[in-house]
């Protein structure tokens, strides 16, 4: 498929987020955040974690966030770098200062600084995703760039609010997910 279709798709399933009400997808976080309890990762350490948009109705990971810390798990978060479309990731501390990007992305002010081969396990923002376990994400290949950058066994995770389209676009640089947790069902690819 053409970026075109790519970005008709992104608008498609955007557009179809923002359609939730906020309560609705407070409620559908929760229930993506009980899905997670049943899965075989507690005994893993490092969990990069992303924050939601909330102009782009992402889903609220602050129930993620409480599991991680009643598991006193490690907590990565990233700061974007929209010049040359990179993440730097610092450990989420108790006086970890979180401000809003010029984009509206939370994200550290600083921190101490957090390697990608260091992490076990990533949540990963997604538009949409398909039975093999492409992501539809943005287009800005924040994500594509960092996964390449994580060790080989590092579990990658996406999150969002609905099941998968049968087949996305997708290019040779694309990183698949390991698994998809949506509200009712968990992917495994």
């Amino acid at each position: 498929m053409s970026q075109t279709s790519k970005k008709q798709l992104r608008a498609q399933y955007l557009s179809r987020r923002l359609a939730l009400a906020p309560d609705q997808r407070e409620r559908e976080s929760l229930k993506i955040a009980n899905q997670l309890i049943s899965l075989d990762i507690w005994g893993l350490q490092y969990f990069h974690l992303f924050l939601p948009m909330t102009k782009k109705a992402e889903p609220q990971t602050d129930f993620i966030m409480h599991i991680l810390h009643g598991r006193d798990k490690s907590i990565v978060l990233s700061k974007a770098n929209f010049e040359d479309h990179s993440l730097q990731h610092y450990l989420l501390e108790d006086h970890t200062k979180i401000i809003d990007s010029a984009y509206g992305i939370p994200e550290p002010v600083e921190g101490i600084i957090i390697q990608p081969q260091q992490l076990d396990v990533v949540f990963v923002p997604l538009l949409s995703f398909d039975q093999s376990g492409y992501r539809l994400g943005y287009g800005k290949g924040f994500y594509d760039q960092f996964l390449r950058s994580c060790r080989h066994d590092c579990l990658k995770i996406g999150i969002g609010f609905f099941g998968p389209d049968p087949e996305l676009p997708h290019d040779s640089w694309d990183i698949p997910l390991d698994m998809a947790v949506t509200p009712d069902v968990v992917y495994r690819f």
